[in-house]
């Protein structure tokens, strides 16, 4: 199990002594058995500090998501407090998720801190954390122009617009009950949903994983998957065409 660690991991936790390493198999038993909500409290008390200090540094995965944030005029800023409150939010969205596979949340979780090469992961989780939240506030019509726009028009639909339009119908939040009438008018395709703050971060994370969230993120910064997106286009009222 050793050999899975870093190699100075891996060499400190040779070295302690036998008071020593009683002290770290009891804080690894009461860590694997506590439950996940508490598993998020405590490395988000004990990791956050060191977390932000080292995304701090990678400065150009920062400008990139900061860059990305303004494209799609999302007004969050990246800084230490926006890092603080995301990374908490990281580790609860990673226990919500244990509920569905229990042995992914310690695995989830640690990655961030035992692997450097992670330390991007949260900024990428901020940016398509952000992305779909913004989403998930608008109408049915703004959802339609905005993957109309999309190279792959039927993967991003049936990745993020599907999910988030069936959480929309499942919890009152758009009533599509005349959708089947071809000439129903839709009230509901141009509602645009009023969600609370609190309430839209926890459609977001019952929506979606930790994973899709991220990769979402990874793969605009990596320039894997574009996202086009046309402000003009998108929120133009009802009823008026822009051309471009």
């Amino acid at each position: 199990m050793l050999d899975k660690l870093p190699q100075p991991a891996q060499q400190w936790a040779e070295k302690l002594h036998w008071q020593e390493r009683r002290y770290l198999l009891s804080l690894c038993h009461l860590l694997c058995a506590a439950l996940p909500e508490a598993q998020a409290q405590f490395l988000d008390q004990y990791t956050a500090d060191g977390l932000i200090s080292k995304i701090i540094e990678d400065y150009d995965t920062q400008a990139k998501v900061q860059q990305h944030l303004d494209s799609f005029q999302i007004q969050t800023q990246i800084n230490p407090v926006t890092l603080r409150h995301y990374i908490r939010q990281f580790y609860v969205h990673t226990a919500q998720d244990a509920r569905r596979e229990p042995d992914k949340f310690l695995e989830s979780a640690l990655r961030l801190v035992i692997n450097p090469e992670e330390k991007s992961y949260v900024l990428n989780y901020i940016l398509g954390f952000e992305l779909l939240q913004m989403i998930f506030q608008m109408s049915w019509l703004q959802q339609e122009r905005f993957y109309s726009l999309q190279y792959n028009q039927e993967e991003f639909f049936l990745t993020y617009i599907k999910p988030i339009q069936h959480t929309h119908s499942i919890n009152g939040i758009v009533h599509p009950k005349d959708k089947d009438l071809f000439f129903a008018q839709r009230n509901y395709f141009i509602h645009v949903p009023q969600i609370p703050a609190k309430k839209l971060v926890e459609l977001v994370m019952v929506t979606f994983t930790t994973e899709v969230v991220s990769h979402l993120g990874f793969s605009i910064v990596r320039n894997i998957r574009p996202v086009p997106f046309d402000y003009k286009y998108i929120y133009q009222p009802e009823g008026t065409q822009i051309f471009s």
